[in-house]
């Protein structure tokens, strides 16, 4: 169910209609993005609907779930969509919350942009051993770019913001990479870098790579850098204003238990089924809202 708090003034300066249309595409993707928004005040919680719901909308034509006859030019429509908005113009109810969170939080065109090329890169042919340019510039446009946007809207001071999207927005992309090896090989994908590849004797087909005796090392090469973007980010963090960065710190809480757990389990055999102890995750979710930091 959508909530009414949109009749509230302290929100974006939007018609509720649209406010709750673009709560409904968070509500409709059914992941717990909008129950950690609901530490935010209105106003940015409705920039980050807005950010969620433009990467859900993109997302879901590179990957099909939106049925268009040729998702790579839906996906250079919406580049001139996110155009129009710096212009000042919008016209379904989506783009006029973005135009109102971009006006608020001085939110960046070419973060957009990157965010819809990352689309381009997963609806063509299957991305399979990206060197390792390619997976950062992938990463990047995925993950970080979506992290520059986030810092914005949670007012995180400009020194710190785009450093912290960096290490971050890596982190949780390596950290989704290593949990869906097994998921993204039934789909023809293998994230996995050739130069690693190489090293660790892994063949480039992604099938036959879930089974090679190397992968568990080159895994654990990436959770090791992984760790490090973690460390990086919470570095960054300890030196922000606590407010500003507590959805970034419980993310990150809630993906490094993850990472632990991939690490136990580690990668001999992918297809096993990752044990996550809720207890644990939730744990370290309430004491990276409280500010505690690993």
């Amino acid at each position: 169910m959508v909530s009414a708090r949109h009749e509230m003034p302290q929100g974006l300066p939007c018609a509720p209609s649209d406010l709750r249309h673009v709560e409904e595409i968070v509500v409709r993707s059914g992941t717990s993005f909008g129950k950690g928004m609901k530490i935010l005040p209105p106003v940015r919680r409705d920039g980050m609907f807005a950010i969620y719901a433009f990467c859900r909308v993109v997302d879901d034509i590179a990957d099909g779930d939106i049925p268009v006859d040729d998702p790579a030019a839906a996906l250079e429509k919406w580049k001139e969509r996110i155009a129009a908005l710096y212009d000042g113009q919008a016209e379904t109810p989506l783009e006029r919350v973005l135009l109102a969170a971009v006006e608020q939080f001085g939110l960046k065109q070419e973060d957009f942009i990157a965010i819809i090329d990352g689309m381009v890169m997963d609806c063509g042919e299957p991305i399979v051993a990206p060197d390792e340019a390619t997976l950062d510039l992938y990463c990047d446009r995925v993950a970080s770019a979506v992290g520059r946007l986030s810092v914005r809207v949670f007012g995180t001071p400009e020194e710190y913001g785009d450093r912290l999207a960096h290490h971050l927005g890596r982190a949780l992309q390596l950290t989704n990479i290593l949990r869906d090896i097994a998921e993204d090989a039934s789909r023809g994908r293998l994230y996995l870098p050739a130069e690693l590849l190489r090293r660790y004797s892994v063949p480039t087909d992604p099938a036959e790579a879930l089974y090679a005796v190397g992968l568990d090392g080159l895994c654990r090469i990436l959770a090791g850098r992984a760790e490090d973007h973690f460390r990086r980010a919470a570095e960054l963090m300890r030196q922000c204003p606590a407010a500003t960065v507590r959805p970034a710190r419980i993310m990150a809480a809630s993906y490094r238990v993850t990472l632990a757990a991939l690490r136990r389990r580690g990668w001999r055999n992918p297809e096993t089924p990752l044990r996550v102890c809720s207890i644990r995750k939730k744990l370290a979710m309430l004491l990276a809202a409280a500010g505690v930091m690993p």
